[in-house]
């Protein structure tokens, strides 16, 4: 055998050994590679869960396979100057809310609970009124566990949502019976004990109240940081939740925690906005890789530069990022920023139709009297009042003689020639599209209905307006008002846009409109998105 030969065959044998023979240090790393490719494969195998109807997988496998780091903050120098320039934004900008002006104080974690829990889909103009009141009436979680459902859902009523409020009591009660009246003070803690506190109410709890550095994710913040990062794949798929409360929990001040929170939902409410954002009044545009985007997008369409323009993108821009635009909604140039994120298409609410009936009589002391009757205490609008109702019928007198059952049910025999139709309502509720033909019954020249059944009362016009009921129910009466002598002429839809019965803007809406009116620009160019 020749030298050569020789060295050959030796190096071979080495080669060959197993890999037992490596150092501890690297076997050690090997097994344990070895058993995570395992419990991966094993997961990739199993069948969706029930839950979440996903395979589960590893985060950081799935994250490592499909994510590049295009879309993610790479260095504390980019994390610090994001944090300085959106604080410093913050403290000059911030609206004045009645919430944050009790931050710091003794019961802030009360304060803040409440108004998170109103602000849940819905508008800041309209939560203040409504968070004005709570307050008042229930300044503490004692007094709020004292309260009966019914003056909670009094309280609430025209809010929406309604279990909201039920669960917020709910948890007052928990607070006071099972947990000696301390309030807990971390997200997980109170994610884990308070009914209805999912993780963005206990993040932000947590952060604003306690000074626990929890980032929090909601739809402003996503939408910040998905333009920030150019994240164009749907920020509700799991994988891009997942990474979303990732970077929030990156950036989070741990100095001012509850200060940069709201910080990034204030950006995302009142200038990265969903439609038309203010990007030229954005304190963080520098570090935007989408406005980085529209600028590369604005050099290629005007053809100033030969080649690609020195802008950087994403490494896995090949259709296989999953934090990327989907290859089926490709990048849409009069957009603009507003092409991230994209929105996978929200399923219609279903459709769906019952007939109501208001029905009046001469109160005993004057004036009319009208019947309302509590609903179911689960379910849609739960322990709320309506007026009798029953479900669609597919002919006019199948619908009459079922309503006219429903109303004897609770009132005793009436005159069915008097039930007239007066037109239609629709409400759409957050899943539900509800239409109620709408009918009218006066008993006129009767004996006053003086006793009705456990569930029903009668209640003057006054008292309806301030009783727990719904915006739809005020909707239809509205329409039953409107058809009544001396009221302006109802339609066959909801009355609510007809001149006379427009609502003006509530206080809150006022208090926010002249707030903002000095600051609103005109420069319309490159904006995109919506208020809370």
């Amino acid at each position: 055998m020749t030298p050569l030969v020789s060295r050959l065959s030796r190096l071979w044998a080495i080669m060959r050994k197993p890999r037992a023979a490596v150092g501890s240090g690297h076997r050690r790393q090997a097994a344990s590679q070895e058993r995570r490719q395992k419990h991966a494969k094993s997961n990739s195998q199993a069948k969706p869960s029930a839950c979440d109807g996903l395979a589960r997988q590893p985060e950081e496998v799935v994250l490592q396979a499909s994510v590049s780091p295009y879309h993610l903050f790479r260095d504390i120098a980019e994390v610090t100057a994001f944090r300085r320039s959106l604080l410093s934004w913050y403290d000059q900008e911030k609206r004045d809310l009645p919430w944050r002006r009790r931050v710091g104080r003794r019961g802030a974690g009360t304060v803040v609970w409440v108004s998170e829990v109103m602000l849940q889909q819905t508008q800041v103009a309209t939560v203040i009124n409504y968070y004005t009141g709570w307050m008042q009436k229930w300044p503490t979680l004692q007094d709020l566990a004292s309260a009966s459902l019914e003056e909670v859902n009094q309280l609430w009523a025209g809010l929406g949502y309604y279990s909201r409020g039920r669960r917020l009591q709910e948890g007052a009660r928990k607070v006071v019976e099972e947990l000696g009246g301390h309030m807990p003070r971390t997200a997980e803690t109170l994610q884990q004990l308070l009914p209805g506190v999912g993780r963005y109410t206990a993040g932000a709890i947590a952060s604003i109240a306690f000074g626990q550095a929890t980032g929090v994710v909601d739809g402003n913040v996503a939408r910040v940081l998905c333009r920030v990062r150019a994240i164009g794949a749907d920020p509700s798929s799991t994988l891009v939740s997942q990474r979303l409360w990732g970077l929030a929990q990156q950036l989070v001040d741990p100095a001012r925690p509850g200060d940069f929170n709201q910080a990034a939902m204030e950006l995302g409410a009142t200038v990265c906005t969903p439609q038309r954002p203010l990007c030229s009044q954005c304190p963080v545009q520098s570090l935007c890789r989408a406005r980085q985007r529209v600028e590369r997008e604005q050099l290629l369409a005007s053809r100033s530069l030969s080649g690609n323009p020195d802008v950087e993108e994403c490494a896995l821009n090949t259709g296989q990022c999953q934090l990327c635009l989907p290859a089926s909604e490709p990048w849409d140039q009069t957009l603009g920023v507003v092409n991230f994120p994209r929105k996978a298409s929200r399923k219609p609410p279903r459709e769906e139709s019952s007939a109501t009936c208001v029905l009046e009589q001469p109160g005993a002391l004057g004036g009319a009297q009208i019947l309302l009757v509590q609903r179911p205490n689960s379910g849609l609008l739960a322990g709320l009042w309506e007026f009798p109702s029953v479900t669609w019928e597919p002919s006019e007198q199948l619908q009459r003689k079922a309503l006219l059952q429903e109303l004897q049910r609770w009132a005793g025999p009436l005159p069915a020639t008097r039930l007239r139709h007066l037109g239609e309502v629709v409400h759409t509720f957050s899943h539900i599209k509800l239409t109620y033909q709408v009918y009218g019954l006066a008993l006129e020249g009767q004996t006053p209905v003086t006793t009705v059944p456990a569930g029903a009362r009668w209640l003057t016009q006054e008292e309806f307006h301030t009783a727990a009921v719904s915006t739809a129910m005020k909707k239809v009466f509205r329409v039953y008002q409107g058809q009544q002598p001396g009221t302006c002429k109802g339609s066959k839809r909801s009355q609510v846009s007809s001149p006379c019965s427009r609502k003006k803007p509530c206080m809150g809406q006022q208090v926010l409109d002249n707030f903002f009116r000095p600051h609103i620009s005109t420069d319309a160019s490159n904006l995109n998105s919506a208020a809370q």
